[in-house]
């Protein structure tokens, strides 16, 4: 059925310009039992705490317009692979072994790039990003990521001479020449801006070889904040402009309006079973009404979608400065 919902849905996403991101992201669906199958207590994104919760990684293709979840997996954590009892109650299958996230994550960017679906930038938040072996394995597929990491990722500066040091080390020493505002698109209320800084890395530390490719290393400072906040390790190509280098990283956020429409319009979160097929199967339906939804929105020019256009990021010029913003110190 999946299938199916994407023969259908991605051309009409597609008809408001390409594929230009794979975003992988995972959720979680707050439980008060033990017996639902894959509940434990786990990081919960809806709750944003350690709770009892099952948890789904997921894979969506979008573009500025739309983006579509093409595959969605239960994580399954160790105590329930390794416990026969439980598995057996609820139905997993018997040849389904324990996987970290990162690796149903992998192995869904896998079977994408073997289905022949059309190609795109893979993001990630931290949670994965951090993960080297999902990033070398994107790049053994030929694929480009911007994946976030942590400020306590080290990294080395393609340079004569480069320590090796934390990525907040090496931001926070950058010369004030270095942080350009970019504005990324247009928000609820005004245009989405901040100050970014990009320079060429090797990624080091643990999970990474000693021939970690040169890639870009992307910080996020905003001015009323007192350090960098935000850090991302890219294989967009050396000349990209720093404007599309920023657009394209920050196109991560189309997972989050997947998310809320899934939960909030066509019931992802309301399955009340307990088995692995049933939850699989909910999900599945719940993807199908929301590829409709999607459907009936391309159906309509971006002039014609209350906030569908997009806004290209634009860099500002280094005089910007936000209304009411202090001079730079």
């Amino acid at each position: 059925m999946l299938g199916k919902v994407r023969e259908i849905v991605l051309p009409k996403i597609e008809r408001h310009g390409a594929i230009e991101a794979w975003v992988i992201d995972d959720t979680g669906f707050p439980k008060h039992g033990k017996h639902s199958v894959g509940v434990s207590h786990q990081y919960c994104g809806q709750t944003g705490k350690q709770d009892n919760c099952q948890v789904a990684v997921s894979l969506s293709l979008a573009n500025h317009h739309a983006s579509l979840p093409v595959a969605y997996r239960l994580y399954l954590p160790k105590s329930w692979a390794d416990d026969l009892e439980r598995r057996r109650k609820v139905g997993v299958p018997d040849a389904l072994a324990f996987k970290t996230k990162p690796k149903i994550a992998l192995d869904q960017v896998a079977w994408a790039c073997a289905t022949g679906l059309p190609r795109g930038v893979v993001l990630m938040d931290s949670a994965y990003g951090t993960d080297a072996s999902l990033r070398s394995g994107a790049r053994a597929l030929g694929l480009e990521y911007s994946a976030a990491v942590h400020a306590r990722t080290l990294v080395e500066a393609c340079k004569e001479d480069a320590v090796r040091m934390t990525a907040e080390a090496l931001a926070l020493g950058l010369p004030k020449r270095s942080w350009q505002t970019i504005m990324w698109r247009e928000g609820a209320a005004e245009p989405l801006r901040s100050r970014f800084a990009r320079i060429r890395v090797h990624a080091r530390g643990e999970g990474c070889t000693t021939d970690e490719p040169e890639e870009w290393l992307l910080i996020e400072w905003p001015r009323d904040e007192e350090k960098p906040t935000k850090f991302w390790l890219s294989t967009l190509e050396r000349r990209i402009a720093f404007d599309r280098l920023v657009d394209i990283t920050m196109m991560r956020w189309r997972i989050e309006r997947d998310y809320l429409d899934l939960k909030q319009e066509v019931g992802l979160g309301h399955f009340e079973g307990r088995g692995w097929v049933g939850f699989h199967h909910h999900a599945t339906m719940c993807i199908a009404a929301y590829g409709f939804l999607i459907s009936e929105r391309g159906a309509f020019s971006p002039s014609e979608t209350d906030g569908a256009r997009h806004v290209p990021a634009t860099a500002l010029p280094p005089s910007y400065r936000p209304r009411g913003a202090p001079a730079p110190a």
